[in-house]
């Protein structure tokens, strides 16, 4: 059976984003006894040491995470199909940008400026030679926080897992999370 050290059990608060008060509250016990607890000053009885184990564990079900934003289905372009092709693909799907994706992996992002600062003569280009930066990335484990921190100043974040896309996630799909 695993027993989480005074460390692990501070950690795990620390990265749920919980003050000593609030695990104390969500567990019955006191602030005090949380602190001497995370200090190793005090061994708790297993009964209090599981209540506060269910707390953070409930705690980790209210974090939400990239996993859950998410979409799975991610309408991109291969860097070698042509730029009239990713314009079309935008226009179907209500796009005005989409990543840029070989073999799984993301390795730009083309959008309607792109295309139009590029000129118009560039309907037969490969989407390589007028594609942007890729959009960051992130784990499936990424929490809402993080998602949020780079969607101020991106207009979308791509999900990996093992260094293949498995979804994306963009400015309105947090909106109407949070809404």
């Amino acid at each position: 059976m695993y027993l989480p050290t005074p460390q692990d059990l501070r950690e795990r608060r620390n990265a749920l984003g919980l003050t000593q008060s609030e695990l104390a509250e969500r567990a019955g016990v006191s602030q005090p006894l949380i602190a001497r607890i995370e200090g190793g000053d005090v061994d708790p009885r297993l009964s209090t040491l599981r209540r506060i184990v269910e707390a953070l564990d409930e705690a980790e079900g209210d974090v939400v995470r990239a996993r859950d934003l998410m979409h799975s289905e991610v309408v991109s372009v291969a860097p070698s199909d042509a730029v009239h092709d990713a314009v079309d693909q935008m226009q179907t799907a209500g796009y005005s940008q989409l990543p840029v994706i070989a073999d799984g992996v993301p390795v730009g992002s083309i959008s309607e400026s792109d295309v139009v600062h590029a000129g118009a003569d560039v309907g037969d280009s490969p989407v390589r030679e007028v594609m942007s930066e890729s959009f960051p990335t992130v784990s499936p484990d990424a929490t809402l926080e993080e998602v949020s921190s780079l969607l101020d100043h991106y207009t979308a974040v791509i999900v990996t897992e093992d260094g293949d896309t498995v979804g994306i996630i963009t400015q309105a799909d947090v909106a109407a999370h949070v809404s």
